[in-house]
């Protein structure tokens, strides 16, 4: 949100009795735009009020409101990246957590201890077709939201991808820890469905602002991956912005990723021992 003033404010108001200021907003997010303009004409429409009883004169200020990036106020400009992110963090966990706790149920793990494979080979194997597959996924998003909601990729598709695949891999790195953890398939797949669903639908800003959540909930929030993945497709797919406006979160992804999966590894080993 910006508020400008032109230079001329003050003169046009006390000479002419109107003035203008401009109100910008970003409307990525619709329904938190609409508040925020619609919180503030009411703070101007109060105050030309009191200006009109204390200058004894009509006298008036007229907001001009300018919504970026989503002039239309669509729904599908704050819907799509927030459904990226939630059906990218639930396929790929939920598909890796069985993937080790299967094996271990099947009796077929014995086989993978005594082949000559190194741990890091059998994780990598399981975590290939998944990634395949979430790749996948993601491309037929992509492509249904150009077709029947008209919401192209404005930036560089590529860069988009990228952070795509880097969220990718740190959601299957989170399955294959919860896999490993698990003594069931049932309880893998409880414990990504339960464990990722709600904190990817209430603490990456896609239901509610995370701003006005309370200091420990906005704390919280900055362990949940699909936040910064929600920012970086609104900043890229909605706003047009390049690496230079999403470096920060695709490190933090990288970092939770890279930690992740290094858990996962040591939990592995010693299981293997």
């Amino acid at each position: 949100m910006a508020v400008i003033f032109p230079a001329s404010f003050g003169d046009d108001l006390q000479h002419t009795g109107k003035a203008t200021m401009q109100v910008i907003a970003d409307a990525s997010d619709p329904n938190q735009a609409t508040t925020i303009t619609n919180y503030l004409s009411q703070i101007v429409t109060d105050y030309n009020t009191e200006l009109a009883k204390d200058a004894g004169q009509p006298m008036q200020i007229n907001p001009e409101t300018q919504m970026l990036y989503n002039p239309e106020l669509r729904g599908a400009p704050n819907f799509v990246p927030g459904v990226m992110a939630l059906v990218l963090m639930l396929v790929c966990t939920m598909m890796t957590s069985v993937a080790i706790v299967k094996e271990k149920e099947l009796g077929t793990m014995e086989i993978l201890l005594v082949s000559p494979f190194k741990p890091v080979y059998i994780i990598i194997s399981k975590l290939a077709p998944n990634l395949l597959i979430s790749v996948l996924n993601l491309i037929v998003i992509l492509v249904l939201s150009w077709l029947f909601l008209d919401l192209p990729v404005k930036g560089s598709l590529l860069l988009l991808i990228t952070c795509s695949i880097l969220f990718i891999l740190t959601s299957l790195s989170i399955g294959l820890l919860l896999s490993i953890n698990a003594q069931t398939q049932q309880a893998a797949m409880m414990g990504s469905l339960m464990g990722m669903m709600l904190p990817t639908m209430l603490l990456t800003g896609f239901l509610f602002p995370i701003e006005n959540m309370p200091p420990a909930l906005q704390i919280l929030s900055n362990l949940v991956p699909s936040r910064w993945y929600f920012i970086i497709v609104k900043r890229v797919m909605l706003k047009g912005l390049g690496i230079t406006a999403v470096w920060r979160e695709m490190l933090i992804l990288a970092g939770m990723c890279l930690l992740l999966f290094t858990i996962s590894l040591r939990k592995f080993k010693i299981r293997l021992q």
